[in-house]
């Protein structure tokens, strides 16, 4: 419960906020979340901390989740919204990013959740996978490849980061109009966070995802996609050495599946310095910017099909 100097009354916060002065009496009644002092005439009185919680709650449900949600991850983690309010949100997304990889490098999972609930609690899904746990992937991948982190400590972090990850995946539900995505690594590969990651974006878009993840043979990834009505196949490469292994499966595929589509990426495919003239045009991009236009052009093609 939060208490503070008053300085405005019941209808200027409705004003500020744009939330009916029920609304506001009902949220602190149900979830006693603010305590507004009140002036000689009995008139509540809401301080400048109390205006922010609010501010914030009032976001999170316009987000999409109940009040019982926000105030839930209010409490979670007894996170400053006026240190918050003043920090931008590059600055925040970066120092979440960095207190994230910390508590990864040193084992501390509870540290590690508190992390992904601020940051699920000021951002949207889309900014924390891209900008957020993005970031802690690329960092924990260049960290161990610089012999600076042990394997024990790249594969806490993967699986910490994997069993999130899939959880989200799990958790959204698709529209069976948008495009059937299948997802899969690319021969070789161990790695698959930015499967996931990119997987997870396209079904925040709406899309079913059929998900196999790293060691299918192509052959299989062949047969699933014809015997699935597959639209997309998304495959990633975060070693250079296996892209030409990735282009090998893409054609066992076309073979099959001639109609089929390909969304390509990861890092190995980004370190390249040019990519080949059979690959470009699969190629999703490194920002949400890019991704946000190969589905744009993506579903205006399928969408003319139907």
């Amino acid at each position: 419960m939060s208490t503070a100097e008053g300085k405005y009354n019941i209808k200027a916060v409705s004003h500020m906020l744009g939330i009916p002065p029920g609304t506001l009496r009902a949220w602190e009644r149900r979830y006693d979340i603010i305590d507004p002092v009140r002036n000689d005439a009995g008139h509540r009185l809401y301080s400048d901390e109390h205006v922010a919680i609010l501010r914030w709650l009032a976001d999170k449900v316009n987000r999409g989740f109940t009040i019982g949600q926000a105030v839930d991850l209010l409490e979670a983690d007894n996170i400053s919204y006026v240190s918050e309010v003043q920090q931008s949100p590059e600055d925040q997304t970066a120092r979440i990013a960095d207190d994230l990889l910390f508590a990864l490098l040193h084992f501390q999972e509870d540290e590690a959740q508190k992390c992904l609930n601020q940051a699920f609690s000021l951002f949207t899904v889309d900014k924390v996978i891209t900008e957020i746990l993005g970031a802690v992937m690329v960092n924990v991948g260049a960290l161990w490849e610089e012999g600076k982190i042990t394997i024990a400590h790249e594969h806490f972090a993967s699986y910490f980061l994997h069993v999130k990850l899939g959880t989200m995946l799990q958790a959204q539900i698709p529209q069976p109009y948008l495009p059937k995505v299948m997802a899969v690594c690319a021969p070789g590969e161990e790695h698959e966070l930015g499967l996931l990651m990119f997987s997870i974006f396209l079904k925040q878009k709406g899309m079913q995802i059929i998900y196999l993840g790293q060691g299918v043979p192509p052959s299989d990834v062949a047969s699933a996609v014809k015997e699935a009505g597959v639209d997309v196949v998304l495959t990633t490469c975060t070693m250079q050495g296996n892209i030409r292994r990735m282009e090998k499966m893409i054609e066992e595929i076309e073979q099959k599946n001639p109609n089929v589509t390909f969304a390509i990426g990861g890092y190995g495919l980004n370190q390249q310095a040019t990519v080949s003239s059979r690959l470009a045009p699969f190629v999703i991009g490194r920002t949400k910017e890019e991704w946000e236009r190969w589905v744009n052009d993506l579903l205006k093609v399928h969408l003319k099909k139907k």
